[in-house]
């Protein structure tokens, strides 16, 4: 207890807890998976329904700036995923950005036809590219254990996981891209599990294309817009197959062919949905002006105190990421037979975690919002949750349609 406190007393990131809300007597471990609401998102909702919408109707398209949302709050994210300003739009979902990211791809590359991913892809980065083998005949998937040994002259796209969503594994993703370039193929990105909890170098790592969401470590909402980036190098000559009219040159000329923007707009499709960019906003403006070297060391400091703990007390439990703190991301994972109810329990107690099949309790630290004094009391639980039973509680068995 007492590193704990004098690692808080430390933290230079502490205040920024007071501009989150957290309930009362809740551990929130599930910023992997929906981050905390900005205190700031509550006002920029209500200025959006109440004088945005409800007053000013369609004139906000130009007087509250709606139609340049997507590059404006692009490129007040570029600086946190190392872009530049004019290579990140927010648009649509991560799967459908995804979509558009894999033929962009190709498009650099027509002449090959093999898209090569890990086995231990989030699954829908798998789906979409089955989605996208079907709708073009002759495209192929291959994929492996080791993307960095099975890279050759055959791949068009490699697509990369950044940090691993079942384990926290931080991939060589600087390493797979150079692999990958000197064989001549494109990459492409998944930062879900990275942006906005480390420091990620798209321009430095040549990163040809990425995408993202920015519900999970972005606090930007339950369903927020995901974010797509595209390297300035290849805006020129990139295209993406879900050519919307969002997505055109000039959108207003209503023109009957399609003649894609020149820059990052092209890879918008549909009109965005207003009210989740505004919610979306706070966060943003949380995230852009911190010092992601900061953030990621306190990441380090809380996963690391909790393998510690969790490993001397709770011994049931088996540690299912990296052990060093530079190979993981922000979230520490154990396994156990029994999971599931032990999740349940813990929730019922107020620490919030979740579950990934088979047998894996999956644990997210966000720095923004939690404290060494968090991890402490957690683990306290944990311990008494095991060393009664208490996950053997018939209802803990129970499994909800979402894990």
């Amino acid at each position: 207890m007492k590193k704990a406190i004098a690692l808080d007393a430390a933290d230079p990131l502490a205040p920024l807890r007071d501009q989150f809300f957290i309930p009362d007597g809740m551990i929130y471990f599930d910023g992997n998976s929906l981050g905390a609401m900005p205190k700031a998102a509550l006002a920029a909702v209500s200025e959006a329904t109440q004088q945005e919408w409800a007053t000013d109707l369609i004139t906000s398209w130009n007087k509250a700036g709606w139609f340049a949302l997507p590059t404006d709050y692009g490129d007040k994210l570029a600086p946190v995923i190392g872009a530049s300003a004019g290579e990140v739009a927010i648009c649509d979902s991560t799967s459908i950005n995804l979509y558009k990211a894999l033929f962009a791809g190709l498009s650099l590359r027509p002449e090959r036809h093999v898209i090569i991913a890990e086995k231990s892809s989030f699954p829908t980065d798998l789906y979409m590219v089955e989605g996208a083998l079907a709708s073009r005949p002759g495209l192929e998937m291959k994929l492996v254990d080791d993307l960095l040994a099975s890279i050759d002259e055959t791949v068009a796209v490699v697509l990369v996981n950044h940090v691993d969503y079942r384990s926290g594994q931080v991939a060589e993703v600087e390493a797979i891209t150079a692999r990958a370039h000197d064989m001549g193929a494109v990459v492409i990105w998944d930062l879900c599990h990275s942006a906005g909890i480390m420091p990620v170098g798209l321009n430095d790592g040549g990163a040809d294309l990425a995408i993202g969401c920015t519900y999970k470590y972005l606090n930007g909402g339950p369903g927020s817009p995901a974010f797509i980036y595209c390297a300035e190098r290849h805006l020129p000559k990139v295209s993406q197959p879900l050519s919307g009219w969002w997505g055109h040159a000039q959108p207003f000329a209503f023109d009957t062919k399609f003649a894609p923007d020149v820059g990052i707009r092209k890879f918008l499709c549909g009109t965005q949905p207003i009210l989740s960019f505004r919610a979306l906003e706070a966060g943003l403006d949380i995230i852009s002006g911190l010092d992601m070297a900061q953030v990621r060391a306190k990441s380090q400091s809380l996963t690391s105190l909790f393998i510690e703990l969790v490993e001397a007390e709770v011994p049931a439990l088996t540690l299912a990421s990296p052990r060093k703190a530079a190979h993981r991301g922000s979230q520490v994972s154990f396994s156990h037979p029994e999971a599931y109810p032990i999740v349940q329990a813990l929730i019922e107690r107020g620490v919030v975690g979740d579950f990934r099949m088979p047998n894996v309790l999956r644990f997210g630290f966000s720095p923004l919002y939690l404290s060494h004094i968090d991890v402490v009391q957690a683990v306290e639980i944990l311990r008494d949750i095991m060393e009664n039973d208490v996950w053997k509680t018939p209802h803990f068995q129970a499994r909800g349609a979402v894990t």
